[in-house]
């Protein structure tokens, strides 16, 4: 199976992330806290093209497929976000490690490039549930899954530490199939 996909509309593209692409997401990744309730570390170019090895690795391992994003519209890099976690056996996967630029936050362009992805899992790749997991004090990630359709199924108390030490508790959200299917029906 072909795992380097591109999903697109009229306002994002969804391209393979690779290491002689990443290096767009420098400015955006240098951010000052843009992924402050995440493990992950991307401040500098090193811990970035770190973090780009690591998803590269998981997906040679067919268990993750990184996008780089590109908002359409501003003719800009973006960010990056991966189907993650991927059961094909159980026919559940994550969609997570998404970081955007601030300046494409409350844009519309995440609502596009979830649409895009969750299509893409349901319809093509045939998977019966896409699950998010959000840090619980992440209010503005959590109305937009919750917007989506995603429902929180619960929450992980205390279970990954920080780049800054704190261990965060874990919301767990998950949409099914059929409710996507439902909710999204022409």
């Amino acid at each position: 199976m072909n795992l380097a996909i591109t999903l697109e509309d009229e306002c994002v593209r969804l391209s393979p992330l690779t290491l002689e692409n990443y290096h767009h997401l420098i400015p955006i990744a240098a951010q000052e806290k843009l992924v402050q309730y995440s493990p992950s570390d991307i401040e500098t170019p090193t811990a970035l093209k770190c973090y780009v090895e690591a998803a590269l690795y998981q997906q040679d391992r067919k268990t993750s497929i990184p996008f780089i994003i590109y908002d359409k519209r501003r003719q800009q890099y973006a960010g990056c976000t991966r189907y993650m976690h991927i059961d094909w056996v159980n026919k559940v996967l994550h969609i997570g490690s998404t970081w955007i630029g601030r300046e494409y936050q409350g844009t519309g362009l995440n609502t596009h490039m979830k649409d895009l992805m969750l299509n893409h899992a349901f319809k093509t790749l045939n998977f019966e549930k896409v699950e998010f997991r959000i840090d619980e004090r992440n209010l503005q990630s959590r109305k937009a899954v919750e917007k989506l359709g995603a429902v929180l199924e619960g929450i992980l108390r205390k279970n990954i530490y920080l780049l800054d030490g704190f261990k965060r508790n874990t919301c767990c959200y998950g949409i099914l199939k059929e409710e996507w299917l439902t909710r999204n029906a022409p």
